[in-house]
């Protein structure tokens, strides 16, 4: 069952994949990004990363935004993020601010995304953060609605695009599940 399942997902990824190859690249110079090209032609699984992300947005999915928040009832983007590296991905590190986040890592292209990738917007002077999801979603928490997913293609979100940071030791994080709720 967890294979069939897994087979699935791969063979989603995979059209994912060959759907974003096809996408406008991104402006940012070839030497500053991400080299995407796979070790010894070996992919990284990212099912994990997936699902990680799927169940924190199961947990937090219409937590309203509080500025500063990093709890169930009310959370920022930053927070969102942080909370997610920290439950889901078990990277320990301190509360972190959305300027903080896009220092971090490395530049991705937007055509070369993952899941797992962090995408980061610039609306009014401001920075905003998300998750890359699958399929052109990122998740977030909106000011407006709350935790959420939205589309990259949504023509607000392409207008205040700024670039993607793939942090490293996400693919190769210990992952952990909501089983019993806990916040």
């Amino acid at each position: 069952m967890i294979n069939s399942a897994a087979s699935k997902v791969i063979a989603c990824l995979f059209v994912f994949t060959l759907a974003g190859c096809s996408s406008k690249s991104s402006h940012a110079p070839a030497e500053e990004s991400v080299d995407t090209s796979a070790d010894n032609g070996k992919q990284p699984d990212l099912i994990p990363v997936i699902a990680a992300l799927h169940d924190q947005m199961h947990s937090w999915e219409g937590t309203k935004y509080q500025w500063g928040g990093t709890q169930l009832t009310g959370v920022d983007c930053s927070g969102f993020v942080w909370r997610t590296l920290k439950d889901r991905f078990n990277i320990p590190m301190d509360r972190v601010t959305t300027k903080e986040l896009i220092a971090m890592g490395k530049p991705v292209d937007q055509a070369h995304l993952q899941p797992g990738d962090l995408v980061f917007f610039r609306i009014k002077r401001e920075l905003h953060v998300g998750f890359y999801d699958t399929d052109h979603q990122f998740l977030h928490a909106s000011v407006s609605q709350g935790v959420m997913r939205s589309s990259l293609n949504n023509p607000y979100w392409k207008s205040v695009y700024l670039e993607a940071r793939r942090l490293p030791k996400e693919q190769n994080s210990q992952i952990s599940f909501n089983y019993k709720n806990k916040v």
